[in-house]
């Protein structure tokens, strides 16, 4: 019955995305300054999850398709901002907006972790 409990591994997986995106947002605010930076941002983790196997490709060892599991499997996009003068597309503003977001979203992974761990311990009787 408790063989796989893929929960586990989604609600792991939400929160090291949160985690990655936080580190973005935190990259593009340190170069705020930096003429020419382009800003980037995460795909939402929806979209990271949904991508389907392209086919005919194998994995011959566990980690050979998928790379090393601390890597974030979402591509990073250009944010799309209007460039300020000095060609830098940084916007303190939406920053903030994302890593509020981000935080959100880590809270939403844990919130779900702490639920399963719940309901095992209810089914144990503890």
């Amino acid at each position: 019955m408790f063989e796989k409990l893929s929960l586990f591994d989604t609600s792991a997986a939400m929160a090291r995305h949160a985690g990655s995106a936080q580190a973005q947002i935190a990259r593009n605010i340190a170069h705020a300054d930096t003429p020419d930076f382009r800003a980037s941002r995460l795909a939402d983790f929806a979209s990271t999850v949904n991508v389907p196997a392209a086919p005919g490709m194998k994995a011959t060892r566990a980690l050979h398709v998928l790379g090393h599991p601390d890597q974030p499997t979402a591509r990073l996009r250009d944010t799309g901002n209007e460039a300020s003068p000095n060609g830098n597309t940084v916007s303190v503003e939406e920053e903030l907006f994302a890593s509020a977001r981000a935080g959100s979203d880590h809270r939403r992974a844990l919130a779900i972790y702490r639920h399963a761990m719940t309901v095992i311990r209810s089914s144990l009787g503890r």
